[in-house]
């Protein structure tokens, strides 16, 4: 299987021409790694999960920089955090951009240490499992019950590994590996019920006080693991959108997986057929189309601009994606066929918000493109395409 091409590699090379030193986090599995060797093949590369590499780093950091003189890749940078003041020194006196490239797969001890020992001196990039754009020219046959089944970690289509025991590889090994390191998990049992009980919520307003009910804990507990859950790229919490329009507008996030086919998995989702009539199909559908949007803006090196929009009253739009301080009201709706009520939030947002110069976009399960009046219809293999001709458009 050759290697697919990730879309953040062009910017991750743009931006270390800018910058000392480029770092990229996400979640473990993603492809932070063949990223980073593949848009620098030049520079040297140390994987700190190693042992005896990370007590050189440890114990010797001037004498293990000192090895590169060209720059290195530094690979799971976290677990080594001394290593970042050291590096902090080298690029102030080296002043070479791009000399050092880090990965890291845990966003908050990660982020921690470098705001404080490279602040200014860093770029930061997040690579998240492939998107739609980046498997469609190997795997342009794949159906989205088999994108929802699949989910996007690289080894599934790399190895051909089956889904089912790759993600179940996988949710071990993170609670195994990536959890203990960062809280003290008594029950383990219990961690992974709110896991699932979280994947089960995907698509919907976030009630913690119902999820740690549900799973037998305290609200303070249900937080502090969500927030773990979080910083480990499990689960996204996409905010609600905020305005002075006179109306009482939800103030709770909306939850959902970085991975949809993690969050399938988690739900016993074992076969694609078992999506056709699957009673989250929707929500799994929703939650593919919202990621797939983080993953353009990401890929392009962009943070988050997105957000939903809901009032007390059930009015509802799936997603907001601003261009400057325009919106672009998206409706996400699994159904093959196009019906009228498909258009009954975005009809509602629109006398709300009647300035809406990038029209409105209605994302769907069918194959068949539209462009109405107001709104286009489009299904999530065109998503990519379109929001680059937006961003096109506003640049």
């Amino acid at each position: 299987m050759p290697m697919i091409p990730r879309k953040l590699a062009s910017y991750a090379r743009f931006i270390a021409t800018k910058y000392p030193v480029v770092t990229i986090t996400g979640p473990r599995q993603s492809g932070k790694t063949t990223l980073a060797r593949d848009a620098f093949p030049d520079k040297a590369y140390a994987n700190l999960e190693n042992p005896l590499t990370r007590q050189f780093a440890t114990e010797d950091p001037v004498g293990f920089l000192r090895q590169y003189p060209q720059g290195v890749i530094l690979d799971e940078i976290q677990r080594t955090p001394e290593l970042l003041s050291f590096i902090q020194v080298q690029a102030d006196e080296q002043r070479e951009n791009g000399f050092f490239v880090l990965t890291g797969s845990q966003q908050f001890e990660l982020l921690n240490s470098v705001s404080q020992s490279l602040a200014g001196r860093t770029a930061l990039l997040k690579l998240l499992p492939f998107s739609v754009a980046e498997l469609l020219p190997h795997w342009p046959e794949l159906t989205i019950d088999e994108l929802l089944f699949k989910g996007f970690y690289p080894r599934i289509y790399d190895q051909d590994i089956p889904p089912t025991q790759a993600l179940g590889d996988y949710f071990e090994t993170y609670v195994e590996r990536d959890l203990r390191r960062l809280i003290n998990v008594h029950n383990l049992g219990l961690f992974q019920k709110f896991v699932r009980l979280c994947a089960g919520r995907v698509g919907q307003i976030l009630n913690l006080h119902s999820l740690a009910n549900d799973t037998g804990i305290s609200h303070s507990t249900a937080r502090q693991w969500l927030t773990v859950l979080e910083v480990s790229f499990i689960v996204f919490q996409l905010p609600p959108y905020h305005a002075n329009i006179g109306k009482r507008l939800i103030k709770s996030p909306k939850l959902y997986f970085y991975d949809v086919g993690l969050a399938a998995w988690l739900c016993g989702v074992e076969e694609p057929s078992h999506l056709r009539n699957h009673p989250l199909r929707g929500n799994f559908y929703e939650n593919l189309v919202v990621m797939e949007v983080l993953k353009f803006r990401y890929n392009a090196g962009k943070r988050s601009n997105l957000y939903f929009f809901r009032d007390s009253i059930g009015n509802e739009v799936d997603l907001l994606y601003t261009i400057a301080h325009q919106l672009l009201p998206i409706e996400i709706k699994a159904g093959q066929s196009i019906t009228s009520d498909y258009f009954k939030g975005l009809r509602t947002f629109a006398k709300l918000f009647p300035d809406l110069p990038h029209g409105q976009l209605l994302v769907y399960a069918g194959a068949e493109s539209q462009q109405r009046s107001e709104v286009s219809i489009i299904s999530v293999f065109q998503l990519a395409d379109f929001l680059a001709k937006l961003e096109e458009v506003e640049s």
